[in-house]
C-alpha cells in the first residue's frame, strides 16, 4: 500500500483489483462546523504540471472507487485531491445509523467543499484549481460555481444530479412534502425502495449505473474489504435537502448565476438523474454547455473503455480551450 498513514488514522482501501495509485498521502480534515471528513491527495504523474483536480463524488461513493479515475487525470499532469462527503465513506457518520444516508441541509456539501479548499486545496496543492464532480457531487459543484467564482478556474460534471425523473410531484413538490414529514419527526426515516439491493455480482444484469462488468465488480470487492465505506438508502431528511437544492436549480434565474466555464456530461441511458433536465440547463448556461454520450449510463468514471475515453477526449478538448 503506498498511501502514508498515521497508524492511528485514516487509511485507504488496497485490493488487487483496485490497488492505491502510487504516491497518495490520506488524512482527515475538520470543516468549518466541525464534522471530520476523510480525504487523498495525488502529486501529479511525468510530464508538464497543469494544475490540480478537485474530484467530488456522488452519493454512496467513496475515494477508493475513483482510483483509475485519479490514475487518468495524474497521466494527464495534473495533481489530485478528493474527499468523502459527510456521511459517507471514510467521513464522520451524521445519524445512529450509518448505513444511512443523511444531511440536515444542502448547504452543509457546500461547507464541506469550501472547508475542503480552504483548508487543504490551498496550502497542499498546486493551482490552478479545476473542480470535477459526479452526480450528487455535481449539483454541490453547480452550487460551488455561484458561491465563490474565484475557487476554481473551469468545472466539469458527469451526469450532475439536477432532477430526477419518475417522481410524483415536481421537485418543488418533492420538496415540500419531504421537509413537511422532516418537520413532523420522519427525517431519520428510510426512503428506498423495496426492490433496492446491495451491489453484488447478481446486481449487475439490467444495473443503472455501468456496462462495465469489471468495474461494478471493482466497488463490490472494495466494499468486501471494508463494510464501513458502504452507505445504503437515504433518509426523508436527506431527500428533502436534494428536493430542495435540485428545485432551485430548476429555477429560471439560476443559469445565469452560474459565471465560471463548465461543461456537463449526460448520459443517454442514465435511470438515476434527469438527462433531460441537464440538456435544458445546458442549454440555457451563458458560460456552460452539456453533451450528451450515446449509450452510457449513470457512472460516466466507472463506464466501458469506449465510454470513458469519450470523457477524457471530452475534458482534454475543455481544459485545452483554456490556453488556447
Amino acid at each position: 500500500m503506498n498511501a502514508i498513514v498515521d497508524p492511528n488514522g485514516p487509511s485507504l482501501v488496497s485490493i488487487p483489483s483496485n490497488p492505491v495509485p502510487e504516491g497518495a498521502r490520506v488524512g482527515y480534515f475538520k470543516t468549518s462546523d466541525n464534522v471530520r471528513l476523510r480525504y487523498a491527495t495525488w502529486p501529479k504523474g511525468e510530464g508538464v504540471h497543469r494544475g490540480t483536480i478537485c474530484l467530488v463524488q456522488g452519493r454512496t461513493e467513496f475515494i477508493e472507487k475513483y482510483f483509475e479515475t485519479v490514475a487518468d487525470f495524474r497521466r494527464r499532469g495534473f495533481a489530485v485531491a478528493t474527499f468523502d462527503w459527510r456521511g459517507q465513506g471514510g467521513s464522520e457518520r451524521l445519524i445512529g445509523n450509518g448505513k444511512l444516508g443523511y444531511v440536515d441541509r444542502f448547504e452543509d456539501y457546500w461547507c464541506d467543499l469550501k472547508s475542503f479548499h480552504g483548508e487543504i486545496l490551498l496550502p497542499d496543492c498546486p493551482p490552478p484549481y479545476y473542480l470535477v464532480g459526479h452526480s450528487m457531487g455535481g449539483l454541490v459543484s453547480l452550487f460551488a460555481g455561484i458561491h465563490d467564482r474565484l475557487m476554481f478556474d473551469r468545472i466539469f460534471l458527469s451526469a450532475p444530479m439536477v432532477a430526477l425523473d419518475r417522481q410524483p410531484l415536481s421537485m418543488a413538490g418533492m420538496a415540500r412534502v419531504t421537509e413537511t414529514l422532516s418537520f413532523l419527526g420522519l427525517g431519520r426515516m428510510p426512503v428506498g425502495r423495496k426492490q433496492d439491493k446491495p451491489m453484488s455480482e447478481t446486481t449487475f444484469p439490467g444495473n443503472p449505473l455501468t456496462g462495465d462488468l469489471i468495474r461494478y465488480m471493482r466497488s463490490v470487492e472494495v466494499m468486501r474489504a471494508r463494510p464501513e465505506l458502504e452507505i445504503g438508502t437515504p433518509t426523508v431528511r436527506w431527500a428533502a435537502a436534494a428536493f430542495g437544492a435540485m428545485a432551485e436549480a430548476g429555477e429560471d434565474r439560476f443559469p445565469g448565476r452560474i459565471k465560471i466555464p463548465l461543461l456537463m456530461l449526460a448520459a443517454a441511458r442514465d435511470e438515476v438523474v434527469s438527462t433531460a433536465a441537464i440538456e435544458q440547463l445546458g442549454l440555457r448556461m451563458r458560460t456552460g454547455r452539456h453533451v450528451v454520450l450515446a449509450g452510457a449510463r449513470h457512472e460516466l468514471f466507472m463506464e466501458t473503455d469506449a465510454i470513458r475515453s469519450q470523457v477524457f477526449a471530452a475534458f482534454d478538448a475543455f481544459i485545452t480551450e483554456q490556453s488556447d
